[in-house]
């Protein structure tokens, strides 16, 4: 191994095109990061794993990109937000409207629609649901008082399976002209002539809350049309939307591996430096610890100390730094060795310059370019490991990262039930990072290894 200035590793770097491509690649991976840190709230990291949070998203729903490669088009999970509000006042009545509207393309009904809202009113306000379809038909939905309350707010869903909306529906069976005994909610509203063809266009629905108070308004709502189809990655079992796992595993992966790698390679290039330069017996007795510790199996001692000690993501990271720190040992102690015979070192010595000196200025600095090279090539090691540990269910639990993402798939058979946008987007994260950091490694090791260079 040999001292390359740093200037000359900064230029004979960007003539290599393999570093460039990992370079590339960490520069993407970085971007994304800084996406998911400003377009992702922090408090998503806290209800990751709290169902309540994500019951507007679909359950197992599939990427919706892939409309883009099929003839028949899935339905798409839409979540209405935006409604147009106005409020008519009388001497006698008050009424609050509210209109949701959404073009419907798809080749197929619905899962189901949900109405949900938080009221402000006082007494027993009338909520009526109905909806305008495409063919000018007026369908509806629900008509039924509100629990009484003195000004207070009411939360409530109302689901497309509830009685009282097919109940409704099949007083006016008149309109469609098939049976509705048998058939869904959402199969009545969307279907044409015949329930076995979607009417595809605009529907509008509409939302009254009727009362005696001026006070009555629906502070906060939204239409949930249920679709087989959602989002950049899809949805999994709990309904959690995956591109927000897949994002926030990005600065996670990032901080883990880089915390990691630059932990263990400043403690083995301390340790290995010192225990090369002093010699004698506290070289012999630092190396033989060094073997002591590397000859430790760490998978097995890294579960036993995840389960227990803790699983948490941070002493996680101190448990991979205490069994990655030997291998850069080893090898800055034989580098310490031909370095402290040179004529300066020996020169500083005559001079009385003290240990801790002569290894800060004129040994360690010459070990910067294996300590880069050493810090590329140990990031996906600990990425890897902390993948498997969480894999195997012994990860952090309160933090999305791709390793917790397989784990969840792997408990809910994911491979088995055909749902790959679970398996393979965070797989395919876990090996693009690794590759990014061997890629600029093995460029870094080209540079200041002579062997490799020639």
């Amino acid at each position: 191994m040999s001292t390359v200035p740093l200037n000359e590793i900064g230029q004979e770097f960007v003539r290599n095109k393999i570093g460039l491509v990992g370079i590339g690649i960490l520069a993407t991976l970085f971007i994304i990061s800084a996406m998911a840190a400003l377009t992702i709230p922090l408090e998503t990291l806290k209800t990751w794993n709290n169902p309540e949070s994500w019951l507007e998203f679909p359950k197992t729903a599939l990427p919706a990109w892939i409309n883009l490669f099929l003839s028949e088009k899935i339905p798409e999970h839409k979540i209405l937000t935006n409604s147009e509000d106005s409020l008519q006042s009388t001497e006698e009545l008050t009424i609050f409207s509210q209109q949701f509207s959404v073009v419907y393309e798809f080749d197929d009904f619905p899962n189901d629609f949900i109405y949900e809202f938080t009221a402000k009113y006082s007494g027993s306000p009338l909520l009526q649901i109905s909806v305008i379809r495409p063919d000018g038909m007026t369908v509806e939905l629900l008509s039924r008082s509100l629990p009484y309350l003195e000004s207070a707010v009411h939360h409530e869903r109302v689901f497309s399976t509830d009685n009282a909306v097919k109940k409704n529906l099949i007083l006016q069976s008149e309109k469609f002209g098939f049976l509705l005994n048998d058939i869904s909610a959402e199969q009545i509203v969307f279907s044409e002539s015949s329930v076995q063809k979607v009417l595809n266009g605009k529907y509008v629905f509409l939302i009254r809350l009727v009362g005696t108070s001026s006070e009555n308004e629906i502070v906060e709502s939204s239409l949930i049309l249920g679709g087989k189809v959602f989002g950049f990655v899809g949805t999994d079992e709990l309904r959690r939307d995956l591109s927000v796992g897949l994002l926030w595993g990005t600065p996670l992966a990032l901080f883990i591996g880089i915390a990691v790698a630059i932990g263990s390679v400043v403690m083995g290039l301390l340790y290995g430096v010192y225990a090369g330069f002093i010699g004698k017996k506290t070289d012999e007795t630092m190396m033989r610890f060094n073997d002591v510790i590397y000859a430790l199996p760490a998978l097995p001692f890294l579960i036993i100390l995840a389960v227990t000690i803790s699983n948490s993501i941070f002493v996680m990271i101190g448990f991979l730094m205490i069994f990655g720190w030997v291998g850069v040992a080893k090898v800055s102690r034989s580098m310490a060795l031909q370095i402290k015979t040179r004529q300066y070192v020996e020169a500083s010595k005559i001079m009385g310059q003290r240990s801790s000196k002569i290894i800060l200025k004129h040994i360690l600095p010459q070990l910067l370019p294996y300590a880069f090279a050493s810090v590329a090539i140990s990031v996906p090691a600990a990425i890897t490991t902390e993948a498997g540990l969480s894999f195997l269910g012994l990860g952090d639990p309160s933090f999305p990262t791709w390793g917790q993402i397989l784990h969840d798939a792997s408990t809910h058979g994911a491979a088995a039930r055909g749902l790959w946008w679970w398996v393979i987007p965070p797989g395919l994260m876990i090996a693009v990072t690794g590759l990014a950091f061997v890629f600029i490694g093995n460029a870094l090791d080209t540079i200041v290894n002579p062997r490799l260079k020639r």
